[in-house]
């Protein structure tokens, strides 16, 4: 990065006007209350993101003012003092004939927002330079999908938005102590997984940045995900982390609140009115579950139903990998800057976690890396496709990454590409949903062992090929239960499948790149009829 380059970034850090961080929650009270549990909006996320047309302290005021007046009518009072959000689906699509890979080209400015687009007394969280949303309903810059979202901006030759990006998340760090899991108020009481190690490789290799520029933000994003591990005692599990029976640590997802999730108000309520457990216990597990990106999966359940959920019980395989990746990369860069005994402190802790996770994660009757249940000492039986993480970090011993891929084939894959997990509960990120970042992790975690992942990519390529020669679009998550050749836009969850989409346009541009030869090279938008 040139010393002018750096300068800029400075100064549009600089500029960027200091955030007013109270979430729609904590600064409408009763009517954020009213207005979510009233389902004023068919999306609870569309009232988190409106821009108020006034001082919120003066609608705040009115509201209480005329709520209990006769005929009040609460509908038309947030319409005339809030800004909903715009959605701009149709933009999402290709003109008819356009290339699967000049469409994805395209859709970069298209899923670009700028700074000036900040409006003040919102939720958004205000950053220096631009960014790339998923599309849809998020518009707002969002942690892990960014990863993924690069990889695509990278093959387009977008260096400028890569060096936005790289920037905006060292600000996050730097003015918040972590990356929150968007850049959006409500966002800011959890991160997500963190792949800020994988990103400033990525930055490096594209020549965006030296990796050593952000060794402070590494090192002050792995404090946040280990606040508080050095009074820990066996037993112990405090926010992201729990002490193993032998002192070592490993971590969990984790979110500081315990309230309904704002995006989401009214959906967690009716969750937590479901289950015997006081209704905070069950928001805390909700809000760690969103932590984790996977939102919501049977993963974090004692069965098909989401009111039974216990993230915060739970060891993850992917968390920890990447936390894994995380103190590898501060011992390397410590030690590219003859910092030796850093380097020689986080390469231990590197190996009491790898150490962890072999005990504690390896499952050999499975054959595959397992979630772990620390509070009933026991593997989570149910075999999902963040096994693939140990390959993808290179954690795994070689018998490990051979044994591991037998699994995901012979458990996950199915028709149209990999499978999520073993069952299909009605939630996103569960059969017979296939996710682009989980994709990218196997297939590039086999590969890393020259393990043959060809059949993978193929069968996933030609699910988003055949939805795109159908639909003219990509969406954010794919039925991969049966042929590609019926491919069809993914369901479940909270909310209508959405088009755009970052992190396939991502992981689809990297793979098409990879296969020149692949047919979804030549797949083009639909003719109109």
């Amino acid at each position: 990065m040139s010393d002018q380059t750096k300068r800029q970034n400075e100064e549009n850090a600089a500029s960027v006007p200091k955030a007013d961080t109270l979430t729609p929650a904590d600064r409408y009270q009763e009517l954020f209350i009213a207005v979510q549990m009233g389902c004023v909006f068919s999306d609870s996320k569309t009232f988190v993101d409106c821009v108020p047309r006034g001082d919120p302290e003066d609608i705040l005021e009115q509201y209480r003012e005329q709520c209990d007046d006769d005929g009040f009518d609460l509908a038309g009072f947030v319409h005339a003092n809030f800004e909903p959000p715009q959605v701009h689906t149709s933009h999402y699509k290709s003109p008819p004939g356009q290339p699967l890979k000049a469409h994805i080209d395209s859709l970069w400015d298209v899923l670009t927002r700028h700074p000036r687009q900040h409006p003040p007394n919102s939720s958004i969280l205000p950053l220096p330079n631009d960014y790339v949303v998923p599309g849809g309903r998020f518009a707002e810059l969002y942690y892990w999908d960014s990863y993924f979202t690069m990889l695509g901006l990278a093959e387009s030759g977008r260096h400028d938005l890569l060096a936005s990006m790289a920037n905006n998340f060292a600000y996050l760090i730097d003015t918040y102590g972590h990356v929150p899991n968007g850049n959006r108020t409500y966002y800011l009481s959890r991160s997500q997984p963190p792949v800020f190690a994988l990103m400033v490789e990525l930055f490096e290799s594209n020549g965006v940045c030296k990796a050593i520029e952000y060794l402070p933000r590494l090192r002050k994003e792995y404090n946040f995900w280990m606040a508080g591990a050095e009074e820990m005692r066996p037993g112990d599990a405090r926010r992201h982390c729990v002490c193993l029976d032998d002192g070592s640590i490993l971590n969990r997802y984790w979110d500081d609140r315990d309230t309904p999730r704002e995006e989401s108000y009214r959906e967690d309520v009716l969750t937590a009115r479901k289950s015997d457990r006081p209704a905070h216990h069950v928001y805390r597990e909700l809000r760690a579950g969103a932590a984790s990106g996977w939102d919501f999966s049977s993963r974090w359940c004692d069965g098909p139903e989401l009111s039974t959920i216990r993230t915060t019980s739970i060891l993850p395989v992917d968390l920890n990998c990447l936390l894994y990746k995380l103190e590898r990369q501060i011992c390397l860069l410590n030690h590219a800057v003859g910092q030796r005994k850093q380097a020689e402190k986080f390469q231990q802790r590197a190996e009491q976690r790898k150490q962890g996770i072999e005990r504690l994660l390896w499952n050999a009757q499975a054959g595959a890396f397992l979630d772990y249940d620390f509070e009933r000492a026991s593997p989570r039986e149910a075999l999902n496709s963040a096994t693939a993480a140990p390959l993808f970090i290179g954690l795994a011993s070689r018998e490990q990454a051979h044994r591991t891929a037998q699994a995901l084939r012979d458990r996950l894959l199915c028709e149209g590409g990999l499978g999520t997990s073993e069952l299909d509960s009605g939630q996103q990120w569960d059969q017979p949903n296939g996710w682009a970042p989980l994709h990218w992790m196997a297939i590039r975690g086999m590969r890393n062992y020259d393990i043959n992942a060809d059949d993978i990519a193929c069968r996933w390529l030609r699910t988003v090929g055949t939805l795109y020669k159908k639909e003219s679009k990509l969406v954010e998550k794919y039925v991969v239960t049966h042929d590609g050749d019926d491919a069809e836009g993914g369901g479940g969850g909270e909310y209508p499948l959405q088009d755009g989409f970052g992190w396939t346009n991502g992981v689809t541009r990297r793979l098409l790149h990879e296969d020149p030869g692949n047919e979804a090279n030549q797949a083009k938008a639909a003719s109109k009829s």
